[in-house]
């Protein structure tokens, strides 16, 4: 980035559009963008016989709601003519052979099976719970506590932090928790905020995060994406969500799509120095993209339902990693969610239970708004788990901040 002590303020203007303050030594952030275009658009003529016609303009990328978002027709910045350098190498295309069509995330026939989203608790719940506030005064105690906890969400990072969000089997909750965590970051953090999703077959994040249509996936961003690519470039490709936050889906829905480890990992490591926090809802384990994302992770987040075969499966599962390196043990959150609102086991015994593993484990307590299944809309959530959700995202970011 153009400066290490200020990048997320040079990512916010290179997003915004906005031109960056003139200054003696400025690492020549905007020269060497215009430059690096100027030297691709050099390497591609050069790579033209005389008659070969020019190269007509590329497809762009699928705009999105609301106003234009620039892509790779619409550079931060226009590029001065171009000056032929003979020795030039040849230059990668960024573009790939075929532009896909964009899809809908949900089918219009089954968009009008959804009822109308509910609130997390019954009124009676939220009425009761705000007399007891008021009665007991507690109201500025958790004023201070939320303070605290965005605090420490918002503290400045010097390169992207990346955190995996994985599970031992499906329904345990694994892409609503993504889903938290990258709302979380996205409302308490300044700079740009990525949610990928690397589950191809047939995940759900885009649903989660309210996403109406699809184009780009990882499997094509991984021929995309070059080192000189601005960050205006790379989120014309992705989907916008609210609060400065992206979406980089999986899939497009279709049965049988893949992603290997080699297109997953060029993803990850061109991506990560656009965003402040990377959050990864991965597939369940043990799939290969999910270790490799689990390794290559800052901090990891493992979703568990809170039943008896969940809570069985989670210890075992943590009790191998303690063969691990140190790191990964220590660098992992227990999710513990609770898929009813009277489980069948005893939480807090188990949750102390799997904590004996070295692992820090959060409760994340039902929710009906989330058990639906829909879009999440974080005003009809549940008090308690807004903020079990905040500290849970709190602690995640600290544990990523313990290792480069």
């Amino acid at each position: 980035m153009p400066n290490a002590d200020n990048w997320q303020g040079d990512v916010l203007r290179d997003l915004r559009g906005t031109p960056p303050p003139q200054r003696a030594q400025s690492h020549g952030a905007a020269q060497s963008h215009s430059a690096a275009q100027n030297h691709g658009a050099a390497r591609e003529q050069q790579q033209l016989p005389p008659s070969q016609p020019q190269p007509q303009e590329q497809p762009q990328p699928q705009e999105r709601t609301g106003a234009r978002v620039p892509g790779p027709n619409f550079p931060a910045s226009p590029a001065a003519p171009p000056a032929p350098s003979p020795a030039a190498p040849p230059a990668r295309a960024q573009q790939p052979a075929r532009s896909p069509d964009s899809r809908p995330v949900i089918d219009s026939a089954l968009s009008g099976t959804a009822r109308r989203p509910r609130q997390g608790e019954p009124a009676a719940a939220r009425v009761s719970r705000a007399i007891r506030r008021i009665v007991s005064s507690s109201a500025a105690r958790e004023v201070a506590e939320i303070t605290r906890t965005a605090e420490r969400i918002q503290q400045p990072v010097t390169t992207g932090r990346q955190i995996a969000v994985t599970s031992i089997r499906g329904g345990a909750g694994k892409t609503t928790v993504a889903a938290l965590l990258g709302t979380a970051y996205a409302h308490y953090r300044q700079d740009p905020v990525l949610l990928v999703e690397a589950d191809p077959a047939l995940g759900s994040l885009p649903l989660r995060l309210g996403a109406q249509t699809l184009r780009w996936t990882t499997a094509d961003l991984a021929d995309i994406v070059e080192p000189q690519m601005s960050l205006l470039d790379v989120t014309g490709y992705l989907v916008q969500l609210p609060d400065n936050a992206w979406l980089l889906p999986g899939s497009q829905g279709r049965i049988g799509a893949m992603l290997d480890t080699a297109a997953y990992e060029r993803v990850m490591v061109a991506l990560r120095r656009y965003f402040g926090v990377t959050v990864v809802d991965c597939e369940t384990l043990p799939a290969e993209v999910a270790r490799v994302a689990l390794s290559a992770a800052q901090a990891r987040v493992l979703a568990a339902p809170a039943t008896l075969d969940g809570i069985t499966s989670t210890y075992a599962v943590l009790q191998w990693m303690q063969g691990l390196p140190r790191h990964m043990i220590a660098g992992t959150v227990v999710a513990l969610t609770s898929t009813t609102s009277r489980p069948g086991i005893d939480v807090e015994a188990a949750a102390e239970k799997l904590r004996s593993t070295g692992a820090t484990v959060h409760v994340l307590p039902h929710d009906r708004h989330l058990a639906a299944g829909g879009a999440l809309r974080t005003e009809l959530l549940a008090r308690p788990t807004r903020l079990a959700a905040t500290r849970l995202a709190a602690e995640v970011f600290q544990l990523s901040q313990k290792r480069r």
